[in-house]
Formats: structure tokens, C-alpha cells, sequence
């Protein structure tokens, strides 16, 4: 029967992940992701990871396919994580990291999760393996990615800012309709509609009623 080791792991002070006795069972749940072009290599991840679960002699407790094209799409792995807070899997098996993680950062972050519930982690591509010392020491190193990461991405958007006020370009929020106000008094006036006015100064309905209900 299956042995939480939750406890145990959160006094042991280990990072990114969980050593793992012989004696007790561990439950492993795998991930597999391709996109909507590549599903002819679903077959073969899935066959990788089970052959790597058997040389573990984990149990595999549940198995999840998932395809799609994009970034954020990627429900079947919330639903991992999710059985890994209710403590049903001790460690998650992915064929690669590219396939768990959307950035360093959110790979980052799923890892600090799991190593917070005393769930172990294993990519076989990059034979990063979490629960051993070797691997959770590689981890460390992701923190540091991470803000790199997040510093390139700043150092891009101020970059940018400065290179279009180089280039005479406004910044911030667009002009309001409040200049328009004139033109929005005129059509009316003639008998066009709210709506109309709006979409011939390409405007917001609501900035039009606005403009006309002050009173001048």
C-alpha cells in the first residue's frame, strides 16, 4: 500500500525532489505532449517513459496524452499537477522538458511546486532525474535561468520604449474621443446616429453618448 511521504520529505530539507527507499512503492505519473503535426511521436514517448518506469519498478498510476498546438494550452497537465497536491503520484516522468515546461520560468515554478509537495521529477531527453543529489543540484541552477529570463524581457521593453520615442512615437493610452467632440455635435446634428458617428470616427459608442449628454 502506498506510503505518504509528504511529511517526511519536508524535514529532510531536500530540493526539487524526493530520494526514494527500494521498499516502498513508487507511483509514477507520466507526460507526454506533441503538437497537432507531430503526433507520430506520441507512440514512441510513451513507450520510452513506461520502459523507464519499469527499469524503476514504479508503478504507473496514470498516463497522460496530450495534444495541441500553442503554449498555455495544456489542461491534461494541470490535472497531473493536481493529482500530485492530492498526493495520488510520487514522481512525474516527461519525455522532455520543452514538452512540462511554456518558459524557464513556469518550469521553474512547476518544479518548486512539486518539490514543495515531495514529488520527484524526471525528463528523460535531458536525463535530469530530481531525485537524486546530481539532479537536484542541476535544478538549482534553473532559478538563475529564470531571472535571466525575466531580465532579457524587461531589458526588451524598455528598449523598445526608448527606441519609439527616438522615433517621435506616443507613448501611453491614445488621445480620447474629447477631440472629436466638435465633429460628434456636427453628425449628430445631421441626423446620424450614435452608433454611426461612432464608427465613422472609429470611436467608442459610449464616448459618443458621453460627449453628447454634456451639456456646453
Amino acid at each position: 500500500m502506498p506510503v505518504n511521504q509528504g511529511s517526511g520529505i519536508r524535514k529532510s530539507g531536500r530540493v526539487f525532489g524526493q530520494g526514494q527507499k527500494a521498499a516502498k512503492t513508487v507511483r509514477a505519473g507520466l507526460y507526454a505532449r506533441v503538437s497537432t503535426q507531430d503526433q507520430q511521436t506520441l507512440p514512441m514517448q510513451n513507450r520510452a517513459m513506461r520502459d523507464y518506469a519499469v527499469r524503476r519498478g514504479w508503478i504507473i498510476a496514470m498516463q497522460m496524452k496530450e495534444v495541441g498546438s500553442g503554449a498555455t494550452q495544456r489542461q491534461l497537465r494541470e490535472k497531473l499537477l493536481e493529482a500530485a497536491r492530492r498526493r495520488e503520484i510520487d514522481v512525474v516522468l516527461v519525455w522532455r522538458l520543452d514538452r512540462w515546461g511554456r518558459s524557464v520560468t513556469d518550469l521553474l515554478s512547476t518544479l518548486q511546486e512539486l518539490e514543495h509537495l515531495g514529488v520527484g521529477f524526471v525528463s528523460l531527453t535531458e536525463a535530469l532525474d530530481l531525485t537524486t543529489p546530481a539532479g537536484r543540484a542541476m535544478a538549482a541552477l534553473l532559478s538563475v535561468f529564470a531571472e535571466f529570463e525575466r531580465e532579457i524581457l524587461r531589458e526588451r521593453v524598455r528598449a523598445g520604449l526608448a527606441h519609439a520615442r527616438l522615433n517621435g512615437k506616443r507613448l501611453g493610452r491614445p488621445a480620447t474621443a474629447a477631440q472629436h467632440a466638435d465633429q460628434i455635435r456636427k453628425l449628430r446634428r445631421s441626423g446620424l446616429s450614435k452608433s454611426e458617428i461612432a464608427r465613422r470616427l472609429q470611436i467608442g459608442r459610449t464616448s459618443v453618448r458621453r460627449i453628447l449628454d454634456e451639456r456646453t
